[in-house]
């Protein structure tokens, strides 16, 4: 005979977890049977976590290297003198800002993907049910997202003046 753990938390009810065969017999400190479909749903998880993150190191690689792009586009251009530098124009630095700080997202997502998964992982070992998380790092790294968004286009707006 087999006993279902039921998670009800945070107004959420059902059966989740990994360890869904627990026998009605087992002792206090027996590791119970884990189902491998949720140890494989967790390394699902790890591996989009490591894709959203290299995705991020990548375009901002490409953000750092997009204005010293412009300048070299500027400067080969025959007749064409590059223009001064004044309040229209962006300065030099900014795309490399930008850039090291998508970079530095994408490094602190592969960080944190990381020890969630260990800590995962540990929870199942111990036989505890998996609730959802109250802090996802999603969340954190859409806020962080927003928080560059919003700075990019405050500084577009002042550039545009």
């Amino acid at each position: 005979m087999y006993r279902l753990i039921p998670a009800v938390r945070h107004g959420w009810t059902g059966y989740y977890g990994g360890v869904t065969n627990i026998p009605a017999d087992t002792k206090a400190g027996q590791t119970p049977e884990i189902d491998p479909r949720v140890v494989f749903a967790a390394e699902r998880t790890l591996l989009a976590w490591i894709r959203t993150g290299l995705s991020l190191m990548g375009f901002g690689f490409v953000v750092a290297r997009f204005g010293l792009f412009l300048r070299e586009l500027a400067a080969v251009q025959p007749g064409v003198a590059p223009p001064p530098a004044s309040a229209a124009t962006p300065a030099p630095g900014f795309s490399l800002a930008i850039g090291m700080a998508l970079v530095a997202l994408g490094v602190a997502v592969n960080l944190i993907s990381v020890r969630q998964h260990y800590r995962v992982l540990a929870r199942l070992n111990r036989g505890e049910t998996m609730y959802p998380v109250t802090a996802s790092p999603g969340v954190a790294v859409a806020a962080a997202l927003a928080l560059l968004g919003a700075v990019i286009a405050a500084y577009l707006f002042l550039v545009a003046r």
